[in-house]
């Protein structure tokens, strides 16, 4: 089986590249001296996490509850579920914890801890939490210096137990220089810090501390206060991470293969069998200094094809032409070609897909790689 004879549009994984993206982040922790908690989200694959997971329990964090049964399944106990909770998923986490997963959830809120506190007293179980906070403005959580942090802790009553705080620096996917980056990083690490400093000084125990995101993790140069480091595309990349400033476009680990279907020559137009139900619609690019279309375009071997892009995209149809002018003959591509696409955003591209098909530096499909769906 090789990348010419496989169906399309498929879901390519170069596993050289992953291995090396996982390293970097690896060492990259250890330089810091703090744990790597792996967002397991990007693949939702067994055989990528356990790859990126320190031992066979964990850590690990996840971003549905779909994820942590399938990941318990495979052993991994020490989990945080990274999204503020909603109570009906409260049985379910109760399941797992039954099960001996040290699975830990996220608020934000009062409310949200009086329905906890509610459902372990019903349940007579423990259920560890930690209070999100919102150190950028980028999504849910409280301001570092909100009366309220103090206030959800008391909210909170045995025997659901208050552990720790975290925090997401999403507004390091804004930036796109080293400076920039460096002070979204200082922004997260002190605004984690003086949320548990808060806490402590008001009576509670704290031990974990927990920041994360791809582009501050590769640009920290001082945890001091934090305990755990939490990060998940950079076991793929994309586009949008290149585009921050965090790699090179030739790290991207994942990429879609499709076949030339058709031309539409005074245009300048290559059609494909990769439409937006298989790169996704994210177009998150636009908004940075070099906008990628729906992605970039590269020969059967994984090589970058200077000035072509994917400059469209309807269901089932991508649409390849040349950037900025390039004359351009779209018979060079006729029917059948095979071509390979960088996606924008590896989570949505990934999840419009059932597995990954695993190259290492040529088209030889040496392994297939399952995926999972779901809540």
């Amino acid at each position: 089986m090789n990348l010419n004879t496989i169906d399309t549009p498929a879901l390519i994984l170069e596993e050289s590249k992953m291995n090396t993206n996982i390293a970097r982040m690896r060492d990259k922790a250890k330089s810091l001296g703090v744990t790597l908690r792996p967002h397991l989200k990007t693949s939702k694959c067994w055989e990528v996490a356990k790859r990126q997971i320190w031992t066979p329990e964990g850590p690990a964090t996840v971003s549905t509850l779909k994820e942590a049964e399938e990941f318990a399944a495979h052993g991994i106990k020490d989990m945080i579920y990274a999204v503020g909770i909603a109570p009906q998923k409260l049985y379910r986490v109760a399941a797992l914890i039954r099960q001996g997963v040290d699975l830990k959830i996220i608020l934000d809120n009062i409310e949200a801890a009086q329905a906890v506190s509610e459902f372990c007293q019903k349940e007579s179980l423990e259920i560890k939490v930690l209070i999100e906070i919102d150190c950028d403005g980028h999504r849910s959580g409280l301001t570092p210096q909100s009366p309220e942090i103090v206030q959800v802790a008391k909210a909170l009553k045995a025997p659901a137990k208050l552990v720790g705080v975290l925090t997401h620096a999403g507004g390091s996917y804004d930036v796109d220089t080293h400076e920039a980056l460096l002070e979204r990083s200082r922004g997260e690490r002190d605004g984690i810090c003086q949320a548990a400093k808060m806490l402590r000084e008001a009576g509670f125990e704290i031990s974990i501390v927990s920041v994360g995101s791809t582009p501050t993790a590769l640009t920290d140069e001082d945890l001091t206060g934090v305990t755990e480091l939490r990060a998940g595309v950079y076991v793929f990349f994309d586009l949008f991470q290149a585009g921050v400033g965090i790699c090179k476009p030739t790290d991207i680990a994942i990429s879609l293969l499709v076949t030339v279907i058709g031309h539409q020559l005074e245009k300048g137009w290559v059609i494909t069998d990769g439409g937006w139900m298989a790169l996704s619609r994210d177009r998150g690019t636009a908004n940075q200094k070099i906008d990628q279309g729906y992605g970039l375009v590269c020969d059967i071997n994984g090589n970058i094809l200077e000035g072509l892009w994917v400059s469209g995209a309807n269901q089932e149809h991508g649409i390849i032409s040349a950037r900025n002018g390039i004359n351009f003959d779209p018979k060079k591509f006729p029917i059948g070609t095979r071509l390979r696409i960088l996606p924008n955003h590896a989570c949505p591209t990934g999840a419009q897909h059932p597995c990954y098909y695993v190259v290492d530096g040529d088209i030889e499909v040496k392994d297939k790689w399952n995926r999972f769906y779901g809540w």
